[in-house]
Order: C-alpha cells, then structure tokens, then sequence
C-alpha cells in the first residue's frame, strides 16, 4: 500500500470520527465516570459484537447502554432474567386470537437493535440457549414464520459476580459468542461524590437524556470504513500469535503458564480481537492499527475465553495475569 493510499485513509477515517467526542459528551451527560465500560460498549456496537458486562449492582450498566442507544437512536429494551423465564418470554409466541379464530405471531422483545438481558445466569439453560442462538443466527422463528432481526443487533449481557446461590453458569461454548466480557468497576471517590450529588440534587444540571448524535445509517458508514482500515501484515501475525499463545503458551517461551490453562481461545477470539483493534484506533481517529491497539483490548477479548486449570485456582492466578504475561512475552512487531 503507497503512502497516498495510507494518507487517504487516514483522512477518511478522522473525518468519519469527528463525531466521537460529540457522542461521548452526550453518554457522559447522564453517566458519570465508566469511560472504559462506556468505550467498550460502543466500540461491540461498532464491531456487531456482543457483550457480558460482569459487576457488581448500581455501577449504571443500565444507565449506560439506554444512553448509548439514546445517542446513537437505537430501540432499546430491557429483559430481567428470572428462573421462571421462558424462552417465548424473549424471542415471541404463537397467539390464538378469538375473535378471528386465527393464530397470530406476536415478537418478543429480542426485537429490538439493543437488548439488555440482566443477569443473564439466573434464567435456566434453555433460555439462555435460545437467546444465543438468536444472537448467533441473527434471526428468529416464531411458528413456521422466520423472522430477520433489526440491523444492528447486540445483546448486552450483565451478570453480578457477588451472587452466585440460584445462578446458572453460562457454558464455555456459549461465553465465546460474546465478543468482549467487560469488567464494571466501582467508581472513584471524586465520581461517587459527583453521581450522590446529582442524584440528590437534581438541579445541578445532571441530564437525565442524551441527545442523538448519529442513526444506524451513519453506524453502517462506519463499519464500512473500519473494513477500509490498514492493519499491517506483522500487526496482523501479532494477534494471531497472542491467541495462538494461549493454547500453546510453551510456543512462546511461556513454558510456566502450560499447567495453568486448561484451554485457550478459540478462532473466534482472533477475529473479535482484530475486529476490535480497528476500532479502538478508530475511536483515538487512525486509520492504521497498532500493536498498542491489540494490547488494550486483548484483555477484554479474551477475559471470557482462557479456562483456568485447578493449579491456577490453587495458586491463586487470574485470567488478567496470564494474559497480561502472554502480552508481556509475545513478540511485539
């Protein structure tokens, strides 16, 4: 690729972005703190992934993707998962009407551009199954009518990792079909001051709405020119290097880190961290992809995807650690 070509994408893609700053203003009119949930949360709505926000109660996972749909003038919907839930509960039913003496099809909330299914492991299996492959198929069949699904679709997921009596662990299989696994973190002093005085005098000028920015139009332009981004061939071999690490970390010279996982992240996982790498540097206004780009959201892209063998749960070794050592060791182009 010529250094015109490169110049050329480079400006398309800051051009692309002004609205970055604009849209993040308007999120942070109504949360406050969270930049990192709230990046991450865009950034899979940019990519068409989905993801699992795991933390604990009050720390405005609701708050924020109603926000971003706001911002960006996407339907939102909002399930609570429960253990009587069913799967007609979320994809829709066949109704008889009495009337016509006819059944009809009435859909489900999955319809929608963003769901968020709250504390998606205390509903059973076969719910949580079905809304899985809803997210995988992209459409739904309710009687013998197939339904396609609104464009863009992502489910966002939360559970609370406090809790664990009356869950239903979500499968290692069903884990990978989200792209990102977010931690939600509590907020700083200076933030919680910040969200008590909002909350409690709501006066000051706290926003309880943010104000469009862009549609699903303009989301569809950005996707397209994410796909135009430069990611070099090394870049490229570097991401597979990082994921193929974690299946055979003695490959890397990382020989101590074999009897610590049990599996490493599938081929999916390479593709989440590529797409996630343009746009990463799409939101920091680059047309090009750095290995920086792949260090920041490895963690995220692969938090959910590295199974830990008991002799990690016995030393006390978390995902984070063993991912940041492969990121340490891998060769960096």
């Amino acid at each position: 690729m010529s250094s015109y070509d490169i110049r050329v994408i480079n400006d398309m893609v800051q051009r692309e972005s002004e609205f970055v700053d604009r849209l993040l203003a308007e999120v942070h009119k109504v949360v406050v703190g969270q930049d990192e949930m709230i990046e991450r949360v865009f950034m899979a709505i940019l990519c068409g992934g989905h993801a699992l926000l795991e933390g604990a109660p009050g720390l405005a996972k609701t708050l924020t993707v109603n926000a971003l749909a706001q911002s960006l003038r996407l339907a939102f919907k909002r399930v609570q998962f429960t253990p009587d839930l069913l799967p007609s509960d979320i994809l829709g039913t066949v109704i008889y009407n009495h009337q016509t003496g006819e059944f009809t099809n009435k859909k489900g909330p999955v319809f929608t551009n963003l769901l968020l299914a709250d504390e998606i492991n205390r509903a059973p299996a076969k719910v949580q199954s079905a809304l899985l492959e809803a997210m995988a198929e992209r459409h739904v069949t309710i009687g013998d009518q197939t339904y396609p699904l609104s464009r863009p679709f992502l489910v966002l997921a939360t559970q609370n990792p406090i809790e664990q009596e009356g869950t239903y662990s979500l499968p290692e299989a069903q884990l990978d079909r989200f792209m990102f696994k977010i931690h939600v973190d509590y907020p700083s002093p200076e933030e919680e001051l910040e969200i008590m005085e909002r909350v409690a005098v709501p006066s000051a000028g706290a926003s309880s709405e943010a104000e469009a920015v862009i549609g699903p139009e303009e989301i569809a332009a950005v996707q397209s020119t994410m796909e135009k981004m430069i990611v070099e061939a090394p870049v490229r071999k570097y991401i597979v290097d990082v994921i193929s690490a974690t299946r055979r970390p003695q490959a890397a010279g990382l020989e101590d880190l074999k009897v610590f996982i049990d599996f490493g992240a599938s081929p999916r996982a390479s593709i989440a961290l590529f797409q996630a790498s343009r746009a990463h540097a799409f939101l920091r206004r680059r047309g090009y992809v750095s290995p920086e780009d792949v260090k920041a959201v490895a963690p995220d892209v692969l938090r959910h995807r590295v199974i830990l063998s008991y002799e990690a749960e016995a030393e006390g070794k978390s995902v984070e650690q063993i991912v940041r050592s492969i990121l340490e060791h891998v060769h960096v182009p």
